[in-house]
C-alpha cells in the first residue's frame, strides 16, 4: 500500500528524509491482530516467546539471492542529554567487534561471502529506529547461517570496548561533517519550528559534536542493552528459501536472546502545543529558496483500518488536484515560482503536519507565497472539479493495476523494505490486490463534493506556520514574511477556469515500416530488426519483472556530435521534454494519457542523444508514439527553458556551500581536459542562455541522426515490433550516418605528477576533500587489461578502507572507481577520494602513495583478491537479471558488436583474474609522474 509522505532524518550510508518509525515500543502482536485489513497471505507473521517478532516471505525472482533485516525500535529520541548521537555511533559499533567475532572481521566475513561494503551490507539510524540490513547474493546454508549469525552478533553481543570505540569516533565524525550542508541546517530549523517545545528537533540522529568526540564506551553500552533488546525487535527475511527451514532458523538463533539489565524507557515526546498564524525567516548562504506554509496537529495514532485507508486515498486524490493546478502554474509564460507541492505527512507520534512547499526565485519569494496561497485557497473555496478528480482517479488506478500485474516478480529488496516501512505506524503489510480492491470501493461513486471536503479537512490544525530559508537576508525578518502572508490572505480569488478538451495528435506517423532485415542473436535471447527507413531495432523479452517494459531510444551521436569548444547544453537537457511537443503542451499530455503508464527522459550520451521511458506492454503503443513525437516533433517551448534557467540562478551558491558540491560541478570537465562537452555553464552562461543554444546543438542530430530502438521487458517480439513499425519505422528514412572522424574521438585527461590543483568551497573550514586520478587507457584497447584494472581498483578500494577507515579511523567512507571509456579513444582513468580535515589531507596522499607502492611490490593475497572479486562477480551476475542491465548493454550493440563479447567475456574474465594481474595493473598504471590531484578544501575564514 502507498503509504502517506512522512518527514524524518535518517543517519547510516545516507541521509533520509522520509519514512521514520513510532516511538513506542511495538508490543509482541502484529496491526493485523486490530485491523479488519487483510495481512499479505504471502508472508508469514511470527512471533517469538522473547517478543521479536519475524516476518517471512518466500520470492524467487530474481533465484538464489535474499534480503535480511533486523529492525530496532530504538534511536536518537530514546538518547538522554549525554548520549546525543550514540544511537548511530551504536550502529557503526555493530560492524566492529562482537561475541563471536574478532574486531574488523564482520566486514571481511561478509566479503568472502560476495557481499560489497555499502550496496549490500548496510544500516540507517532514524529518529526512532535502527535498522540493518544484508542482502543475500546467495541463499545456500553458509551464506544464510554466517549473515543469520552476524545479525544476532549485532542484536545482542557487541563487546563495544573503549579503544574500538575510540577508534571510530574519526568515522562518524567525518558523517557528522559530510552531512553538515545547506539544507540539512535548514530541516533542523523547520522541525524546531514546526515541533515547537516538542523532543524531536531536540534529538537529530547524527547528535552532539561534543558528545561523539567523548562519549565514552560505557554510554554507548548503556544505550545498547536498555534498547537493543527482543520485545523491541523485528526480523524480516525475504528470498529463494523455503520459508519453513528459514523459520527455523529464526527461532535456533533469536529465541534464547534475552535483555541486559533494566529495559529503556520510551521518551516523553511533548504535545503539539496550540499555534496561531507565526512566520520565521531562516537566512542560509548556499540554499534554494525554499517556502513552506504548515498547519500542526496532534497526531492520528488509530489503528489501520480499511476506513482510515479509504479517507486517506480521497485526500490523496484532492491533493493530487491541488498539485496538478501548481504544476500548470509552474509551466506557465512567466510562472510565479520554480515549483509548488502540497502534501500530508505524521512525524513520528509527534505530529500530523499539512503543508503547501514552494521553490522560488529569491526576489520574487513574495510572489511566489501568494500565488501559492491563493491557488491552495482557490481550491478550498469553490472546491475542485469533477473532471479534475476523475483524471486522478484514473492515474491512479493505472499505477495500482500495473503493481498488481507486476505484484509476483517484485525484488526482494522492495519486499523487505516494504515490511519494515509498515513498522514505523503499526501498518498492515497489504497485498497489491487487495490494495486495489479497497482503491476501487472507496472510490465508487465518489463525487467531486466529497473530495473537496477532505481537502477542506487536510489543512487542520495550529497554524498557518510560514517558514522560508533564503540564501540572503530579506527586510523586515519574520514580520515582512508575515505581513506578506497576510496581504496575500486579503486577496480575493476567483473560481477556476473550465479545462479546455484536448485530443493525442500522435497516433498515426504514417504507413508502418518495413523490415528490411532480420536476425537474432541466441545466445543473448534479443534479435536484431533493421527497417527500410533505416531505424534499427534491438528486442530482448525477459521475465525478469512482471509488466515492465523498458524502451531507450538512441538519436544522432551525442556528444561525438558536438563541438569540443561550445559548452554542452547537457544542464538543461530536461527542458526539452518539459518543453512539451509542438501539437500539444506537456500538461494537456498528461491529461490526455492519464490511464496509461509512461515515460519520456533525455540526456545527452556520449555517442548518442537518449530518450527513454517505462511502460506495461499494453501500453508499449502510446509509449512508442510518446517518444517517437519528441525525435521528430519536439515543442522546445521557452517557458520549459526559462524555468530551467530560473532555477540555475542559485546553482553556483548551492555547489559552493559544501565541498562535494564543488567536486560534483567541476571534476567531470576537469578529467576531460577542460573540454567544454563536460563543463558546467559559469554563473554568466547561464544567465545568458538562450533556448537556442539547446535547439541549436540538439535539433538538427534529432531530425537526421541515426535511430537505435531498444526494447527490453515482459514483451514480444512481434509486439516491439508492431509498436515499433507504426512510430520510428514510419518516419522520413534516416541516412547510415558516416563514421566518425577518429579524431573526433579524442578527448585530453589532465597532466599529472605535479602539486594537487586547489578549489574552494564556502562550507564548513573543516570540510574537504582529496582527489586522485591516474589514467588508463579505453576499453576496446584490451577489454580483458580493462577487467584486470577493476579488480585492482577493488583491490585498493580495501586496502584504503582498512587503513583511513578500520586503523585509523579518518573518514566515514574512502571512495575508489574506474572507468574506461567505450567511446572515447586512449581515455580512462582509476581514481581515489577521500573526505577529511584539511590538515589530514596529506597524509591521505602519503597513505596513498605507500598502500600503492606495496601493491605494486607484492601482489595481493589470496583473501585479499577472494574479497575484491567475490561482491564485484555477484554483482555482475545480480544485474543480468535486470531488464536495466540489458537495456544498457546492448545500447548500440548493432552499430558496435563487439558490445555482444563484452557482455559474453564479462563474468568469465573477471573470474580468471589473477592475484599477479591485479599486481601488474597496479604497476601499469598507478604511475606518481601521470597521477592528476585535486583539493578541494574552504575559503579562507569558513567557520567550522
Amino acid at each position: 500500500m502507498n503509504r502517506s509522505l512522512r518527514a524524518g532524518l535518517a543517519l547510516g550510508t545516507a541521509l533520509l528524509f522520509a519514512a521514520q518509525p513510532a516511538l513506542a515500543a511495538q508490543p509482541a502482536r502484529w496491526p493485523q491482530a486490530a485491523s479488519d485489513l487483510r495481512a499479505d497471505p504471502a508472508v508469514r507473521f511470527g512471533v517469538l516467546p522473547n517478543g521479536m517478532r519475524y516476518a517471512i516471505r518466500k520470492q524467487s525472482i530474481p533465484p538464489g539471492q535474499a534480503s535480511l533485516r533486523l529492525r530496532i525500535d530504538a534511536g536518537a529520541m530514546m538518547e538522554t542529554d549525554a548520549q546525543q548521537g550514540l544511537a548511530h555511533f551504536l550502529e557503526h559499533m555493530a560492524f566492529n567487534g562482537s561475541k563471536n567475532v574478532k574486531e574488523g572481521e564482520m566486514t571481511k566475513m561478509l566479503e568472502r561471502l560476495g557481499l560489497a561494503f555499502g550496496p549490500d551490507t548496510n544500516a540507517s539510524t532514524g529518529f526512532g529506529e535502527t535498522i540493518y540490513m544484508l542482502e543475500l547474493p546467495k541463499t545456500d546454508p553458509e551464506t544464510v547461517d554466517t549473515s543469520l549469525m552476524l545479525m544476532r552478533e549485532s542484536a545482542s553481543n557487541l563487546l563495544i570496548e573503549q579503544p574500538a570505540v575510540d577508534r571510530e569516533r574519526g568515522v562518524v565524525l567525518s558523517e557528522e561533517r559530510a552531512r553538515d550542508t545547506p539544507g540539512y541546517r535548514i530541516v533542523k530549523e523547520r522541525l524546531a519550528f514546526w515541533l515547537k517545545g516538542q523532543r524531536l528537533p531536540q534529538r537529530m540522529p547524527i547528535g552532539k559534536v561534543e558528545v561523539l568526540k567523548t562519549a565514552p564506551a560505557a554510554q554507548v553500552a548503556d544505550f545498547y542493552h536498555r534498547y537493543y533488546r527482543p520485545e523491541r525487535a523485528v526480523f524480516v527475511a525475504v528470498g529463494d528459501f523455503d520459508v519453513d527451514a528459514m523459520e527455523a532458523k529464526i527461532r535456533a538463533r533469536f529465541s534464547d536472546w534475552k535483555g541486559v539489565g533494566p529495559a529503556g524507557a520510551d521518551p516523553e515526546q511533548g504535545k503539539v502545543a496550540p499555534r496561531g498564524p507565526e512566520a520565521k525567516l531562516m537566512v542560509e548562504p548556499g540554499a534554494q529558496l525554499s517556502l513552506q506554509i504548515a498547519w500542526v496537529a496532534k497526531p492520528d495514532l488509530s489503528p489501520d483500518t480499511e476506513a482510515k485507508r479509504k479517507r486517506d486515498l480521497v485526500e490523496s486524490l484532492a491533493l493530487a488536484t491541488l498539485n496538478r493546478r501548481y504544476s500548470r502554474l509552474a509551466r506557465g509564460a512567466n510562472p510565479p515560482f520554480i515549483g509548488a507541492t502540497a502534501y500530508t505527512f505524521q512525524q513520528e507520534d509527534e505530529a500530523d503536519v499539512a503543508v503547501v512547499s514552494v521553490a522560488a526565485e529569491p526576489g520574487r519569494w513574495a510572489e511566489a507565497m501568494a500565488a501559492a496561497e491563493q491557488e491552495q485557497r482557490r481550491a478550498l473555496t469553490y472546491g475542485i472539479r469533477q473532471d479534475e478528480l476523475d483524471r486522478e482517479i484514473t492515474e491512479m488506478r493505472a499505477l495500482l493495476r500495473t503493481a498488481v500485474a507486476g505484484a509476483n516478480t517484485r525484488r526482494q529488496a522492495e519486499l523487505a523494505n516494504e515490511i519494515v516501512a509498515s513498522l514505523d505506524d503499526d501498518q498492515v503489510v497489504t497485498a497489491p490486490a487487495d490494495d486495489l480492491a479497497l482503491f476501487e470501493e472507496a472510490v465508487k461513486g465518489l463525487t467531486a463534493a466529497t473530495a473537496s471536503a477532505a481537502l477542506k479537512s487536510a489543512f487542520h490544525g495550529g497554524g498557518p506556520l510560514v517558514f522560508m530559508a533564503t540564501p540572503k537576508p530579506v527586510e523586515g525578518g519574520d514580520a515582512a514574511l508575515m505581513a506578506a502572508f497576510q496581504a496575500s490572505q486579503k486577496t480575493p480569488v476567483q473560481p477556476p477556469a473550465e479545462a479546455s478538451a484536448v485530443s493525442w495528435p500522435y497516433e498515426s506517423f504514417g504507413p508502418p515500416g518495413q523490415v528490411a532485415e532480420r536476425r537474432e542473436v541466441a545466445d543473448m535471447g534479443a534479435t536484431f530488426i533493421r527497417f527500410a527507413n533505416g531505424v534499427r531495432l534491438t528486442v530482448k523479452p525477459t521475465k525478469f519483472r512482471d509488466d515492465e517494459v523498458l524502451v531507450r531510444v538512441n538519436v544522432g551521436d551525442g556528444l561525438l556530435d558536438l563541438s569540443s569548444t561550445r559548452q554542452s547544453p547537457s544542464w538543461a537537457a530536461s527542458a526539452l521534454v518539459e518543453g512539451g511537443l509542438k501539437k500539444i503542451e506537456t500538461d494537456d499530455m498528461e491529461r490526455v494519457l492519464a490511464d496509461k503508464v509512461f515515460g519520456a527522459r533525455f540526456g545527452l550520451g556520449d555517442d548518442a542523444f537518449v530518450f527513454s521511458g517505462s511502460t506495461r506492454p499494453g501500453d508499449l503503443p502510446t509509449q512508442m508514439q510518446v517518444l517517437a513525437a519528441y525525435v521528430a516533433e519536439p515543442g522546445f517551448r521557452d517557458e520549459a527553458f526559462q524555468r530551467l534557467k530560473t532555477a540555475g540562478k542559485t546553482i553556483h551558491d548551492q555547489f559552493e556551500s559544501t565541498d562535494s558540491g564543488v567536486l560534483s560541478r567541476d571534476l567531470s570537465g576537469l578529467l576531460h581536459g577542460g573540454d567544454r562537452r563536460w563543463t558546467f555553464p559559469s554563473r554568466e552562461e547561464i544567465a545568458s542562455a538562450k533556448l537556442s543554444d539547446l535547439t541549436g546543438q540538439v535539433a538538427p542530430h534529432l531530425a537526421d541522426g541515426r535511430i537505435e530502438v531498444v526494447i527490453v521487458g515482459d514483451i514480444t517480439v512481434d509486439q516491439a515490433l508492431a509498436a515499433t513499425a507504426t512510430t520510428f519505422g514510419a518516419l522520413p528514412a534516416r541516412p547510415e550516418a558516416p563514421a566518425v572522424p577518429e579524431a573526433a574521438k579524442k578527448v585530453a585527461f589532465p597532466k599529472g605528477g605535479g602539486a594537487p590543483l586547489v578549489l574552494t568551497h564556502k562550507g564548513r573550514a573543516d570540510q574537504s576533500i582529496g582527489y586522485v586520478a591516474w589514467p588508463t587507457t579505453d576499453y576496446w584497447a584490451d577489454p580483458q587489461r580493462a577487467r584486470e584494472t577493476a579488480v585492482m581498483s577493488e583491490v585498493l578500494s580495501l586496502r584504503l578502507l582498512d587503513e583511513l577507515r578500520e586503523a585509523q579511523g579518518a573518514t566515514y567512507s574512502p571512495n575508489v572507481g574506474v572507468n574506461h571509456s567505450m567511446v572515447w579513444q586512449g581515455w580512462g582513468y582509476v581514481a581515489a577520494s577521500v573526505e577529511v580535515p584539511p590538515e589530514k589531507l596529506p597524509a591521505f596522499f602519503d597513505d596513498v602513495a605507500k598502500i600503492v607502492a606495496d601493491l605494486k611490490a607484492k601482489p595481493p593475497t589470496a583473501d585479499e583478491l577472494q574479497r575484491a572479486k567475490s561482491p564485484r562477480l555477484e554483482r555482475l551476475q545480480k544485474a543480468r537479471v535486470t531488464n536495466q542491465y540489458w537495456l544498457a548493454e546492448l545500447s548500440g550493440a548493432q552499430f558496435e558488436p563487439r558490445r555482444l563479447e563484452t557482455i559474453r567475456e564479462t563474468i568469465a574474465g573477471t573470474q580468471k583474474v589473477t592475484a599477479d594481474d591485479v599486481q601488474r595493473a597496479a604497476r601499469t598504471w598507478l604511475k606518481d609522474e601521470t597521477a592528476f590531484k585535486l583539493i578541494v578544501r574552504p575559503e579562507a575564514g569558513q567557520p567550522k
